[in-house]
């Protein structure tokens, strides 16, 4: 007999299970649109060198958000509650999988994030960014194939085989970002490496927790598979998203007042971290602003 998985989106939920997805839903949704209009309001607070991140950064945010919005109202349309607590109807569906589709698009944006703060350039940064972005698509991609897909979410060989040959293209992802972070420390002062590795740090281990997630679909049962399932992602797009965007957002506020500082760069307004201020605000120079003495001698 062929070992059969927990499609979540097929488990009835008690009035606690179906409480707590809930809140965690609403907490994360909300939670990631504290964090795009932070970095929309402060976008220019960052130098012109760094601002991919910044834009990358709002891109996914926004993605995400409306992804959770997608989430909270399939989740109220797709239970009907009973005397038992909560039975899914044919829109549970479409209060899960949607994951899929956002993580296709947002994860490899993280990538993009990340890259844009390090100190790769040129064709160094757009090799590592092509790899990264590609492995994440990819990895995504098998793992809606195993885990929605080929056999309804309940087939354990599709589940274990996709979720494997993932697992490759995450390690190829963790290589190329590691990589890039570990070739920028030397170059970086040392209170943006820190931020870097806090940075790198957060995305790596958040991201550890989705193929956890994803296993509890073979080894659990009942309604604690789609509860552990929505809090772990829940938590993990906060700590990816959010977490992962302030640690980045310091890394470029701290890399352009280096830049200012070392008159490689210029920014219109003073650059403030903690409250203190690390660097001035600087102009580019004026054309023909400067004059040579001859030119204010009256005329003979």
């Amino acid at each position: 007999m062929t070992p059969t998985a927990v499609a979540p989106w097929t488990v009835p939920l008690h009035e606690t299970q179906y409480s707590l997805i809930y809140y965690f839903l609403v907490v994360a949704g909300l939670a990631l649109l504290a964090h795009l209009l932070r970095t929309l309001t402060s976008r220019e607070e960052i130098g012109p060198r760094f601002r991919p991140a910044v834009i990358a950064s709002l891109v996914l945010t926004a993605v995400a958000f409306l992804s959770y919005v997608s989430l909270v109202l399939a989740f109220e349309l797709g239970y009907d509650r009973t005397a038992d607590g909560y039975t899914p109807n044919e829109g549970a569906f479409s209060s899960f999988a949607p994951r899929y589709m956002d993580w296709t698009v947002t994860v490899p944006l993280l990538c993009v994030e990340l890259l844009a703060v390090t100190a790769l350039a040129g064709a160094a940064v757009r090799r590592a960014r092509a790899i990264a972005m590609a492995s994440a698509v990819l990895m995504i991609s098998l793992g809606y194939l195993g885990g929605v897909v080929v056999g309804g979410g309940e087939s354990v060989p599709a589940l274990l085989v996709s979720g494997g040959i993932s697992t490759v293209f995450f390690v190829v992802i963790c290589v190329v970002l590691v990589r890039a972070v570990r070739a920028s420390l030397p170059v970086l002062s040392r209170e943006a490496g820190r931020a870097l590795v806090l940075a790198i740090g957060l995305l790596l281990g958040s991201w550890l927790v989705y193929p956890l997630a994803y296993l509890v679909q073979v080894i659990g049962s009942g309604g604690a598979v789609p509860t552990t399932m929505h809090i772990a992602f829940c938590v993990a797009d906060v700590v990816a998203k959010v977490a992962f965007g302030e640690a980045i957002h310091k890394v470029a506020k701290v890399r352009t007042a280096d830049d200012v500082n070392h008159g490689e760069d210029v920014h219109p307004e003073s650059t403030w971290i903690s409250s203190v201020k690390r660097a001035p605000a600087s102009l580019p120079p004026v054309a023909g602003a400067e004059t040579t003495a001859e030119e204010h001698l009256p005329a003979s």
